[in-house]
């Protein structure tokens, strides 16, 4: 089973710098995304062979998660049931017979950290609405996570410290969500890798100098990650001022 999450930075420009050309070529069971930035109607339907289940923020043209699947999941719900937290778009839960998929979209501090507030209250709210999920069967969670866990995680540590996605606060709680039962697969695959990015800027040509961030992640619960026979980071794909990011899983 191969499974995909890709921050697309708005889906219809995506789309016309080869969107689905990569979703023919690797033909996911299952593809998430992240910063769609559109309503479903806008959508072409462009691509066969796919059930899509969107959630769209309140404020068009803003944030939004889709998942794209192949076999109908058991039941999808839409955000984590917290008014707060709901009008953004930016979780999906797919509810399958052994596992929940959860792609989720977490809200960027912003320059300065004037929203840093706002994502501490989101991250316990997560937390604990994957804590529950996590209670009832194994969860696999995925998407742009918006922090870079440890030093190796992006290119210039020193510089960024402290700016947005690279503060103590948010290294600190993706450390707690990995000390509450979730498993970091890339870096189980690959815990000295060094140089191995899914977001570069616009600015200054970072990408062509691999002057880049990990921040999208698939994480898995802990009882789930023998089934986990890969981990990929697929840098080559151009689309999006971030990379896919891939599992393959035993059935």
């Amino acid at each position: 089973m191969k499974l995909i999450s890709w921050n697309v930075n708005g889906l219809r420009a995506c789309i016309t710098k080869g969107f689905y050309d990569f979703v023919r070529d690797q033909q996911p069971d299952i593809l998430a995304l992240q910063e769609t930035k559109m309503q479903p109607e806008q959508f072409d339907g462009g691509i066969e062979d796919y059930q899509i289940y969107w959630n769209s923020a309140v404020k068009k043209g803003y944030s939004g998660t889709a998942v794209f699947v192949k076999n109908e999941p058991l039941s999808v719900t839409y955000g984590i049931g917290i008014e707060e937290h709901d009008n953004e778009g930016r979780v999906i839960t797919l509810e399958y017979p052994d596992f929940y998929f959860v792609t989720v979209y977490t809200p960027n501090s912003q320059n300065e950290l004037k929203r840093l507030d706002y994502r501490m209250t989101w991250e316990d709210a997560f937390l604990a609405f994957l804590k529950n999920l996590d209670a009832k069967k194994p969860v696999v969670v995925c998407g742009d996570l918006n922090v870079a866990h440890k030093e190796i995680d992006l290119k210039n540590p020193k510089t960024n410290r402290m700016n947005a996605g690279f503060t103590d606060e948010e290294r600190a709680c993706m450390t707690r969500l990995l000390e509450n039962g979730f498993v970091d697969t890339f870096r189980y695959f690959y815990p000295d890798k060094t140089e191995a990015y899914s977001w570069w800027s616009y600015i200054g040509g970072a990408r062509s100098r691999n002057a880049g961030w990990r921040i999208d992640y698939f994480l898995v619960s802990k009882r789930m990650i023998d089934r986990v026979e890969d981990s990929k980071i697929l840098s080559e794909v151009l689309g999006s001022d971030h990379c896919p990011v891939l599992i393959t899983v035993k059935e």
